[in-house]
C-alpha cells in the first residue's frame, strides 16, 4: 500500500472511531420525569404487596431470569445459563460474575440462597412469594454449589419454574443481621436512608421526599452492556413525582412537566389532537392486565382483639350466598362504565385472565349480562323480599353494607366505577354506603384488620396463571374473600387448590391449559370476585427518547436501561 493511501485509511478509521465514541457519549445524560399516584409503603421487596412499592423495587432489584417483553420467553438476567436434570427436578444456575451490589460487594450464590432460605421460606416473615414457591405444601431445596453456582431441587416437577426465577434477589450482607434479630419485616421501610437500600438494578434510589417525589440515579457499575458494548443505563436520573390526582398528572404532562403518562380512555379525545403541537405520541398496546373487580367479605373468623366476628353474621349470610353474588354480577352495567368512564376504550371482563395473557386465556366462561330484572328474580328465589322498594333478607334484615374503594388518588377511576355500580345496586333495593379511602388504608383493611364489607379493587395479572396462586389457593394471603384458610371452606375452593397443584406439576402445556380453563370457569361460576372491565393499555410519551419500544407486557419503559434522551 503506497504511503499516501495508508495515511488516508488511518485517518478514515480515526474519524470513524471518534464519531462512534462521540455518538456513544451523546447517549448518556438527561432524565426521565414520571408521575406516581401514591407513596410506596416499603422499599423491602419481600414485603412489598402493592404496585407503588413494586414499581420502586423493580428498578433496584433483579432476578435470575426475566421475560422477553416481545416474545414472553424466559431469558437470562443475573444467571447467565442453567441446566436441568432429565427428571426435571434439579436445576443448576450459573451466575454472572460481573455483578456488584450498589455498595461494591460482589453478587454471589450466597445472596440467592439467602433470599430463598432465609427470607421467602422464613416462617417469621409474611411473604406472599412463599405461596408461589411452595408446591404440594413443600418448599424447594436451595443450595450453594460454589460462589457462582446455585442448585434448586424441586419436590415435584414445576412447570413455571424458570419464569418464577424472576423473583428479585436481595443482599445477604446487608440484611442477615435483621433476619437474625427478627426485624426483617420492618427493615428497609420508607424511613430508611436511601443509601442503605442496596440492589443490583440499573438505578439506585438517591432521594425520597414523602408526598413529593422519588429520585433514582444511574448505577455507574451496572453489569449490562448495550449491543455496541456501551455501559448502561444511559439516563442520569429518573424522577417520580408523587401526584395523587390523575387529572393533575395529565395537566402536568400537557404542560411538559412530566415526560410520560398513562392515558385513560376518557382523556384520549383531549390528548390525541395535541400530539404534534406538544411533541409526544400515544401508544395503544392492547387489553390491560390490570383487573377491576368487586369482592365481598366472606371471612367467617373472629377478631381476637375485639372478640367479635370480622363480618356481621347477617352480612356474612348474604355474602356467602351465591345467589346474592350472582344478583350483584347482573347489576353491573359494564358497557355503561366503558362508555362513560373510558370513552369507549375497554373490554367487558368475565373471568380472571386478560386476553393479552395469550395461550392460557379462555373466553369460554359464564357471562352475567346487565339485567336488573333478572337480578331481582334471583334474589327473590333465594328468599329475599321487597317492601316498598327496600330489599330484606329472609330473616327480615334490610340489606345495607359499606362499599370501599380507593379514592381518585390512585388514578384508576375505580371510585367513578364504584359510583355507577352503587347506583344500580340501590335500584335493587340495597342500601350501599360508598366509602372511598386512601389506597394504603384500603390495603390495611384487606390484609390486616379485615374490616370491610364489599370492596372494589384490582390486581395485576400476567401470562402465567400459577403466579396468581396466592390469590386462588385457599391458604393464600391474597385469597381476599376468605384468606389463609386452614382447610378449603368450599368444594370449589378445594378444586381450585387441586388445579393449581396439578397445573404447577404438569409439563405438557396443552394439559395445563385444560386445567387453567377450568379454573377460569370455576371463578366465573362461583364469583368469589365479580369482574367489571379491562381498560386498554395506552401511554403518552414525549418524542425526546430513543430506544423506545413499548409493549403491552412491559409498558413504555420495559428496557429502561437502554432508553436515552435524544440530543
Amino acid at each position: 500500500m503506497p504511503p499516501n493511501r495508508k495515511k488516508v485509511f488511518f485517518l478514515s478509521v480515526f474519524f470513524f472511531w471518534t464519531f462512534s465514541v462521540h455518538a456513544a457519549i451523546n447517549h448518556y445524560g438527561g432524565s426521565l420525569v414520571e408521575a406516581t399516584s401514591n407513596d410506596p409503603k416499603t422499599f423491602n421487596d419481600i414485603m412489598a404487596d402493592d404496585a407503588n412499592s413494586a414499581s420502586v423495587t423493580g428498578l433496584l432489584f433483579e432476578g435470575l431470569t426475566t421475560a422477553d417483553p416481545f416474545t414472553l420467553k424466559v431469558i437470562p438476567q443475573l444467571a447467565q445459563s442453567w441446566e436441568v436434570s432429565t427428571d426435571g427436578l434439579q436445576w443448576t444456575f450459573h451466575l454472572r460474575q460481573d455483578v456488584q451490589w450498589f455498595d461494591g460487594v460482589p453478587f454471589t450464590a450466597d445472596d440467592v440462597v439467602f433470599t430463598f432460605n432465609d427470607l421467602i421460606y422464613n416462617p417469621d416473615i409474611p411473604s406472599s412469594s412463599k405461596d408461589i414457591f411452595t408446591i404440594s405444601g413443600k418448599p424447594f431445596k436451595v443450595e450453594k454449589i460454589d460462589a457462582y453456582t446455585v442448585r434448586f431441587t424441586l419436590p415435584v416437577k414445576f412447570a413455571p419454574f424458570l419464569r418464577s426465577m424472576s423473583q428479585n434477589i436481595l443482599p445477604k450482607h446487608c440484611l442477615m443481621d435483621a433476619v437474625r434479630l427478627k426485624k426483617f419485616p420492618f427493615t428497609w421501610g420508607i424511613d430508611t436512608p436511601t443509601h442503605q437500600i442496596i440492589g443490583t438494578g440499573p438505578f439506585m434510589l438517591s432521594d425520597y421526599h414523602p408526598g413529593e417525589r422519588l429520585v433514582f440515579r444511574r448505577n455507574p457499575h451496572y453489569w449490562k452492556k448495550s449491543a455496541a458494548g456501551e455501559s448502561l443505563p444511559y439516563l442520569d436520573k429518573i424522577i417520580a413525582l408523587i401526584i395523587p390526582d390523575n387529572q393533575t398528572q395529565l395537566l402536568k404532562f400537557i404542560d411538559g412537566e412530566i415526560d410520560a403518562t398513562s392515558v385513560a380512555g376518557s382523556d384520549y379525545p383531549l390528548l390525541k389532537p395535541l400530539e404534534t403541537k406538544k411533541n409526544f405520541k400515544i401508544y395503544e398496546e392492547g387489553a390491560d392486565y390490570d383487573t377491576n373487580f368487586l369482592c365481598l367479605n366472606q371471612n367467617a373468623g373472629v377478631n381476637p382483639q375485639a372478640r367479635k366476628s370480622f363480618v356481621d353474621p347477617s352480612k356474612l349470610s348474604w355474602f356467602t350466598n351465591l345467589a346474592f353474588r350472582q344478583a350483584i354480577a347482573h347489576a353491573i352495567d359494564k358497557q355503561k362504565i366503558i362508555e362513560i368512564i373510558n370513552n369507549g376504550f375497554g373490554l367487558s371482563q368475565n373471568g380472571p385472565m386478560s386476553p393479552s395473557s395469550g395461550f392460557f386465556y379462555t373466553p369460554h366462561v359464564k357471562v352475567y349480562d346487565f339485567n336488573l330484572k333478572e337480578a331481582q328474580g334471583i334474589l327473590q328465589t333465594a328468599g329475599f323480599k321487597y317492601t316498598q322498594g327496600v330489599l330484606y333478607d329472609p330473616f327480615g334484615h334490610p340489606v345495607e353494607f359499606n362499599f370501599l374503594t380507593a379514592n381518585s388518588s390512585t388514578g384508576s377511576s375505580r371510585d367513578e366505577m364504584a359510583a355507577i355500580i352503587r347506583s344500580d345496586l340501590q335500584r335493587l333495593g340495597m342500601k350501599v354506603n360508598l366509602v372511598p379511602v386512601e389506597f394504603n388504608v384500603l390495603v390495611n383493611k384487606l390484609m390486616a384488620s379485615y374490616d370491610w364489607d364489599m370492596v372494589m379493587i384490582g390486581l395485576t395479572g400476567g401470562v402465567e396463571p400459577h403466579f396468581g396462586q396466592n390469590v386462588w389457593q385457599s391458604s393464600g394471603g391474597l385469597h381476599l374473600w376468605n384468606p389463609r384458610q386452614k382447610v378449603p371452606a368450599t368444594d370449589w375452593e378445594k378444586r381450585l387448590d387441586e388445579i393449581f397443584d396439578q397445573g404447577a406439576q404438569e409439563l405438557d402445556e396443552n394439559k395445563r391449559k385444560v386445567l387453567y380453563d377450568e379454573f377460569q370457569q370455576i371463578v366465573a361460576n362461583e364469583l368469589p370476585v365479580i369482574y367489571t372491565i379491562l381498560g386498554m393499555d395506552m401511554y403518552a410519551v414525549r418524542n425526546k427518547f430513543g430506544n423506545l419500544t413499548p409493549t403491552v407486557n412491559g409498558g413504555p419503559f420495559h428496557n429502561i436501561e437502554e432508553i436515552y434522551v435524544k440530543k
